[in-house]
């Protein structure tokens, strides 16, 4: 196993520690686990606060700043956070006026983050939650009843985050979340399986000349496994699937996401192939991101995720956001 770490079991803390030396503009518990925008609580807005297992970053810490969320809470490598974390976020950054929880959906997840709120409220925190479920690949997987939480989680935080730096309530800040979950959907392929530090070898076989077609960001196998296609064969089946689902009336927001180790002169390769599909397809694209933001560790392959976008959906895709990971508009 060759990995930049020095033992599997403190892996997060460094990593947390890490992220403390080089971003001031974050305060960084890595005792309790919890990153938090220096300058919560922040007077009369709707705090934003996710989390999940370490392994995908940026999410969630990268996107920790003015105009996306407020906490994050990065549990064990693929492992949830507990409710602790949770708690201590919400506690650390609301100002009254509420906080959201942004939960991808994983089983762990759900019922911690659930807890969480359940004992946040108790101390007087009015807590709201947006489910995130945009995977069309499986319909119950391993590690989820339901859809899993993947690629759209970004597109939640970014816009719902975006809705809360305006100063919207927190009824609608969580209702625009809702409404970006529901016009969203992905699909991920894999090159390579990951490999878990604790484990120290791939989660799954994969033969040279194969690739997974709908795997999941915890190392999940996919639901079909080919021989290798070319990037024009992957963008068809890809964008096909996700279409097929989502059958977009209007433009789109598009994702085209690494899972961690493809470069971005591949991924811009793929873009392109992407863009093209859809253009064939009649579907006019509104905003393009491109990028590595939601991984799974070292795994290499790619995601397609679409957001059908209506004008506020766009503005709010627009407004400003300074964090780790995304920053325009500043």
């Amino acid at each position: 196993m060759r990995m930049l770490i020095n033992v599997p079991e403190t892996v997060v803390a460094d990593a947390l520690r890490g992220i403390a030396a080089a971003h001031p503009e974050l305060n960084v518990d890595v005792e309790n686990r919890v990153v938090v925008r220096r300058d919560a609580p922040v007077a009369g807005k709707v705090a934003l606060v996710s989390g999940g297992g370490s392994g995908h970053e940026p999410l969630h810490a990268g996107f920790v700043g003015p105009g996306m969320l407020s906490a994050a809470c990065p549990g064990e490598v693929f492992t949830s956070p507990v409710p602790d974390q949770m708690v201590r976020a919400a506690a650390a950054v609301d100002s009254g006026a509420g906080v959201l929880f942004v939960v991808k959906n994983y089983t762990g997840d759900v019922l911690n983050f659930e807890m969480a709120a359940e004992l946040a409220e108790d101390e007087g925190v009015q807590i709201a939650k947006v489910l995130v479920d945009d995977d069309v690949a499986v319909t119950d997987s391993l590690y989820t009843a339901g859809r899993r939480g993947t690629g759209a989680t970004l597109f939640v935080e970014k816009i719902a985050g975006a809705a809360a730096e305006e100063g919207a309530p927190l009824e609608r800040v969580e209702a625009i979340g809702r409404r970006v979950n529901e016009r969203s959907r992905s699909f991920g392929v894999a090159l390579s399986a990951c490999t878990t530090p604790a484990k120290g070898s791939p989660t799954f076989d994969l033969p040279p000349g194969e690739l997974e077609l709908g795997i999941g960001i915890h190392g999940e196998p996919g639901r079909e496994r080919r021989p290798m296609m070319t990037s024009r064969e992957i963008a068809d089946y890809t964008v096909e699937v996700v279409l097929e689902d989502l059958r977009p009336k209007g433009p789109v927001l598009l994702l085209v996401n690494g899972m961690g180790a493809t470069p971005l002169l591949e991924l811009y390769g793929f873009n392109a192939e992407v863009q093209r599909v859809l253009k064939e397809r009649g579907v006019a694209v509104a905003r393009t991101l491109v990028g590595n933001y939601v991984t799974s560790l070292d795994m290499a392959g790619c995601s397609v995720t679409l957001c059908e976008a209506d004008d506020e959906l766009v503005r709010l895709w627009d407004a400003p956001v300074q964090t780790t990971a995304l920053r325009w508009g500043r």
